[in-house]
């Protein structure tokens, strides 16, 4: 008979950090994210990522604990994200193009 207070085999994976899993598709392209594992730790969670996200192809993964991740809230979207528009460099008017260079 199983004790009762003892967890089951899924609530003790899941008691386990989540990792973010972040999939290279080709040299020079971007990580993407994939998905989540969960993991007891940076091995076991790469060991995770690739039995899960690593079939599908990919030269390389990245991991990262997903405590460690700092993201915006939607309260930033006003300030957080307005364009710079009082940031005159960024407009094309102060860039010369060089010589040979066609427009488009």
């Amino acid at each position: 008979m199983a004790n009762s207070q003892q967890p089951t085999t899924e609530s003790a994976v899941t008691d386990w950090p989540l990792w973010e899993v972040f999939v290279q598709e080709a040299q020079g392209a971007p990580h993407e994210h994939a998905g989540s594992v969960h993991a007891v730790d940076r091995e076991h969670a790469l060991q995770n990522a690739r039995d899960v996200y690593g079939r599908r192809g990919g030269i390389s993964l990245w991991v990262v604990p997903s405590a460690q991740i700092t993201a915006s809230t939607p309260e930033d979207m006003g300030p957080f994200f307005d364009p710079g528009n009082d940031k005159p460099y960024r407009h094309p008017q102060f860039y010369r193009v060089p010589r040979g260079v066609r427009g488009v």
